[in-house]
């Protein structure tokens, strides 16, 4: 089959996006593996599809695939390459869209400078929603939240804050993150047994109450160059530690993302850049 595709970039988290809206798209693991190769097919950390919603009231449904050809819960940066993609393609003139996810509701802002804001819903706390398995350990409490001891094996342990933003998250802080050992102790963090469903491993450096640098070893992805839901996951464990201010300027790799988390009581709010690479068609 010949493929009409988008490839385009939140911050250098980059994706393939396909226009399913008018005609459903199916396609198998190897073809998804192929399209996110980056030596064989389009090369992208993710694949998202558009499609017709399901629900009334609401104007899409949106699904993400990782590059391993496996269906993921939520991807903030994707959420952002999404408003634009239908906004350019002329699916819609709204510049408040809502969308929907294999388990979520995303409410998404299309702002005057072309920037993207992503209502990104309410944190998850419960352990056994993330899931995380904190069976025979103990947490040292920190501000108003826990930080978890997790063993990665040759004696050594890491402390992390655990909590989900729609996908599962594990963030610990370190000095430098130009420093972490991202790759190897990312991967370790990501298959860990505690972790049933896998999880994305954060590195966070808090450089002042408002701003952080942040890398993260995303599941089944390894290290991009930003992660929407991390930078989310990062400020919020960052607020309930004490260590952070409510509106927080995320450092990734690839750019800058705005996380902005007024209360408890309220949703995450995260504003950042999307961007168009190019377009194209690959034979699948």
């Amino acid at each position: 089959m010949n493929l009409r595709f988008t490839k385009m970039h939140g911050a250098g988290n980059d994706f393939v996006v396909l226009d399913a809206t008018r005609a459903p798209i199916a396609l198998s693991p190897e073809q998804l593996r192929r399209l996110g190769d980056r030596r064989f097919g389009v090369g992208a950390d993710q694949i998202l599809f558009v499609e017709p919603s399901r629900t009334e009231g609401v104007d899409f449904r949106y699904r993400i695939f990782n590059n391993t050809g496996d269906e993921v819960e939520h991807c903030g940066n994707g959420a952002r390459c999404f408003v634009r993609f239908v906004h350019q393609r002329g699916l819609t003139q709204r510049k408040r869209i809502k969308v929907e996810t294999v388990n979520n509701l995303l409410e998404l802002q299309l702002e005057d400078d072309g920037r993207v804001t992503v209502d990104m819903n309410k944190p998850i706390f419960d352990l056994a929603r993330i899931p995380f398995d904190a069976s025979g350990l103990t947490a040292r409490h920190e501000g108003d939240f826990d930080l978890w001891p997790l063993d990665i094996g040759e004696g050594r342990k890491v402390e992390v804050a655990v909590l989900s933003m729609g996908n599962p998250h594990a963030v610990q802080r370190v000095s430098d993150v130009r420093e972490a050992p991202v790759l190897a102790l990312g991967a370790r963090i990501e298959a860990h047994a505690r972790f049933p469903r896998k999880v994305n491993a954060g590195f966070l450096q808090v450089q002042s109450r408002d701003h952080v640098a942040l890398r993260v070893f995303e599941r089944d992805a390894g290290e991009t160059l930003a992660c929407g839901t991390g930078a989310c996951a990062a400020v919020v464990a960052g607020i309930r530690l004490g260590w952070l201010d409510r509106r927080v300027d995320v450092q990734a790799r690839g750019g800058l993302l705005t996380v902005d988390w007024p209360s408890d009581d309220d949703t995450v709010r995260m504003t950042g850049p999307a961007e168009f690479v190019f377009e194209g068609e690959i034979e699948l």
